[in-house]
């Protein structure tokens, strides 16, 4: 069976794709490092923003994947810078020649799986990320008032350092903190007439307001902050409800979050591709250059010609011949019956 796309190599054009592979290889680690800055970046940030995720959500498993398949393409083009510069000398080649066969199967299989799954990731997660940042901030948003409940006791301060930090107010915008109570009952007076009252009209018994925590007021607003009575147009002087951009924050933290965590997943999977597409072409560059000095039987400094390929055989040969040796490796071997004797024979009668 004729080898699958088979590339003859003489001399000089082995020289000239081992000297390619070795700058391919050296992009191909510059590539992974950058990639694996992207991932730990983008990890650091879910750190204080995982708060604001749903527990169901899987988008913190994109930086950790990514992180893997870096490493991996890391070390792929190591081993491909170190493989072919040692095919230019017959006299560091030998100890290349038992383990670069394994090496070449083990990062096709691996790093080659892990970059397609971290790049389907990639371009998978990022339309989840809108759901369940839906419902990891509004239960921040809820549990801002827990300040003394285990487990919950970070909400506020979370909250508001998300808030002040990415210069946005509730979940699609301040309106949010009308329809939540976010003022601890230990802070209110019972004996109020005000806050008694609106206790009572609620149907689910929380205390309302049209105001906002301070996080949510604009610092750059040349006006003090407004915080309360924000739906009553009489409540401050020359204060327009209908245009609360000049004392508070105008966006939402969950559009903020949503375009800020889609970027740094869209950078991720850029150097997630052009990753894949280096270590595609190092890996083949390097099967070739394998089964090109395999050829030479160890004289590689020859003037001899040779030939690379993908496979010895047809593609579905070879995974049959692989199929085949893989079962009679694995088959007990059948036992051996005893010979059968051979009837007596019976003696002749006498003439």
């Amino acid at each position: 069976m004729a080898p699958v796309l088979p590339l003859v190599l003489p001399l000089q054009p082995r020289i000239r794709l081992a000297q390619g592979l070795w700058l391919l290889s050296w992009l191909l680690a510059l590539t992974s490092g950058l990639t694996i800055l992207c991932s730990g970046h983008l990890l650091v940030q879910l750190r204080p923003l995982g708060t604001f995720l749903a527990p169901s959500c899987p988008f913190p498993a994109l930086p950790q994947v990514s992180l893997a398949a870096g490493a991996v393409a890391l070390g792929t083009g190591v081993v491909g810078a170190g493989a072919s510069r040692a095919s230019l000398d017959a006299a560091r080649y030998p100890p290349w020649r038992g383990v670069l066969g394994p090496l070449l199967v083990t990062g096709t299989a691996g790093g080659g799986g892990l970059s397609v799954f971290a790049l389907g990731l990639a371009l998978g997660l990022p339309g989840s990320l809108g759901e369940g940042l839906e419902e990891g901030l509004g239960t921040a948003l809820t549990r801002y008032k827990d300040t003394e409940v285990p487990g919950h006791c970070h909400a506020k301060r979370l909250v508001d350092e998300l808030q002040l930090k990415h210069h946005c107010c509730g979940r699609h915008g301040y309106k949010d903190w009308f329809g939540i109570q976010w003022v601890s009952s230990r802070y209110l007076d019972p004996n109020d007439q005000d806050v008694a009252d609106r206790i009572q009209s609620n149907v689910e018994g929380l205390y309302l307001i049209d105001g906002v925590p301070f996080s949510c007021c604009n610092p750059h607003s040349p006006r003090p902050c407004l915080q309360s009575r924000l739906s009553d147009p009489y409540a401050h002087p020359i204060f327009d409800p209908r245009q609360p951009n000049l004392n508070l924050w105008a966006q939402g933290c969950h559009g903020v979050l949503l375009g800020y965590l889609q970027g740094l997943a869209s950078t991720l999977g850029s150097m997630l591709a052009a990753t894949f597409l280096l270590q595609t072409v190092v890996l083949l560059g390097l099967r070739y250059l394998h089964t090109a000095l395999e050829g030479l039987s160890g004289v590689i400094d020859g003037e001899g010609v040779t030939q690379g390929y993908l496979f010895p055989g047809g593609l579905k040969d070879t995974l049959r011949t692989a199929w085949l040796q893989g079962g009679v490796a694995h088959r007990p071997a059948p036992e051996e019956a005893p010979p059968e004797e051979a009837p007596p024979e019976e003696g002749l009668p006498a003439a």
